[in-house]
């Protein structure tokens, strides 16, 4: 009952949006500051060096700050920034805080100097580049000013020299924070580019890997691997199927060598779309190699699948797929088979292939059809042929 409930009163005070907890606990950490700005207020006045009701009205102020950055975290306002984290605003705040209670400590004025330096390196990791200048810029201007009103209004407890050291030490070591704190900045930029480089380079690496340059299909090595798992999961289940089909651009030679290879480029594309167009979306078009493309056709006869590749051929003879050349009107030739069960998927893709050969020699723009073997090794039974099909 324990772990439970601390979980979801940790959800309920936290969040439980990983990352804007993050941001929560760290502002609570920070807040830490403030309670020993507290501590140090009432130990001015324990010891008579403060008024108790300056106390009361600067711990009111960090009591109230504490609150509203929690509020501002936990509500999610926060994420409407561009730094969700919103480490500028909160340094600010401490730091106005922390130069208000040194206006205020008297005689122990002093030790709030640490704090200054201690609220700059909680946003040394997270400050930008420019918030880190403005955090040291503003952090010496405020100081600098509190010395001079404190030294011309309150020169017993702010005598002259000593405030002057206090000052040229804010100076030197206040720009020191912030400029570790740019460099930090600069050296996380350039380490996010590097990672959204290599990222990016990673993505480009899966697609070489996996798609086709020019035509964006599934590349032959991919198509390998999709294969091997459709046919890893017919022997699983035992009744899953599937066909393939190999097609082939009829004389592509010839458009390459009449127009150039950029218009057989052209067509390649357009023609790749036009049949994906015409499939199914559980079927996979790949790029074969040159003008050839193997179809998945999945749980289907190969009567059924030749459906597709008629539906196919209907959209190319109405498509445009050169807009140098729209008289082109490309047809195709294909080989289709069905995948038998345990057999290796070489001998089913070679099938397909005799197939396509079989097509082009009864004179291309058709399909022919070629039955493998039945489960038991046996030849298949005659089907009656499918139109504007060959049957082997």
């Amino acid at each position: 009952m324990y772990t439970p409930l601390v979980s979801r009163l940790n959800d309920l005070l936290l969040t439980d949006d990983r990352k804007q907890r993050l941001r929560i606990m760290r502002s609570l950490m920070a807040a830490n500051v403030f309670i020993a700005c507290c501590f140090l207020q009432v130990y001015a006045w324990w010891v008579g060096y403060m008024d108790l009701e300056d106390v009361k009205r600067l711990c009111g102020v960090i009591v109230v700050n504490i609150v509203v950055w929690y509020v501002v975290l936990r509500s999610g306002v926060n994420q409407r920034f561009d730094d969700p984290a919103m480490t500028l605003p909160q340094i600010l705040s401490a730091l106005t805080i922390i130069v208000g209670a040194y206006s205020v400590t008297g005689p122990v004025h002093g030790s709030t100097m640490m704090l200054l330096a201690l609220v700059l390196v909680f946003g040394i990791f997270n400050m930008k580049q420019k918030g880190a200048i403005i955090a040291g810029g503003y952090t010496v201007a405020l100081m600098g000013l509190a010395i001079l009103i404190k030294v011309r209004t309150d020169p017993v407890n702010y005598p002259f020299k000593l405030e002057i050291a206090h000052f040229v030490l804010t100076a030197a070591i206040v720009p020191t924070i912030s400029g570790l704190a740019a460099q930090l900045s600069s050296l996380r930029a350039k380490l996010q580019d590097q990672k959204d480089e290599l990222a990016n380079a990673l993505v480009r690496i899966q697609i070489l890997a996996t798609r086709d340059e020019l035509t964006g299909l599934v590349n032959r090595r991919h198509m390998m691997e999709v294969l091997t798992q459709h046919r890893k999961r017919l022997e699983r289940s035992g009744h899953h199927r599937f066909c393939l089909a190999l097609l082939d651009i009829d004389h592509f030679k010839r458009i390459n060598d009449t127009h150039g290879h950029a218009v057989g480029d052209e067509v390649l594309r357009n023609f790749s779309k036009v049949v994906q167009s015409a499939l199914r979306d559980t079927d996979v078009l790949a790029r074969w190699g040159g003008e050839e493309f193997l179809v998945l056709l999945n749980d289907t006869s190969p009567e059924l699948a030749n459906v597709g590749l008629e539906r196919a051929r209907m959209l190319l003879a109405e498509a445009t797929l050169s807009t140098t050349v729209p008289e082109l009107k490309p047809t195709f030739s294909a080989g289709l088979t069905a995948y038998s069960t345990n057999e290796p998927l070489d001998v089913c893709i070679e099938r397909a292939d005799r197939a396509l050969y079989k097509a082009k020699d009864s004179g291309r723009n058709r399909t022919v059809i070629r039955m493998g073997l039945t489960p038991d090794g046996s030849p298949p039974l005659n089907h009656p042929t499918a139109p504007s099909a060959l049957q082997e």
